[in-house]
């Protein structure tokens, strides 16, 4: 299974509004998806800081800040193709 991992922080508002938009979609394009705060990670925050959320596909970096579903829905369908 693919697993979307979201990069975030406590208290974010962009990384809650990203992850609402993954589990919008997450039952129509089977994925799981993995939530890690980056803090109290030195180095999380450290190669992070204040970009978060980022997001990886199965490891891969495909954004931060903000979900576009439909940049979202490219990059797993192509990230599928591929594997």
């Amino acid at each position: 299974m693919t697993v979307v991992t979201v990069y975030s922080r406590k208290n974010c508002h962009l990384c809650d509004v990203a992850i609402e938009s993954l589990e919008s979609v997450n039952a129509e394009l089977d994925f799981a998806i993995e939530k890690i705060y980056i803090d109290g990670d030195s180095e999380l925050t450290n190669k992070y800081g204040e970009q978060v959320p980022v997001i990886h596909i199965d490891g891969l970096h495909h954004d931060i800040f903000r979900v576009d579903l439909e940049r979202f829905r490219s990059s797993l369908e192509k990230h599928r193709r591929h594997q």
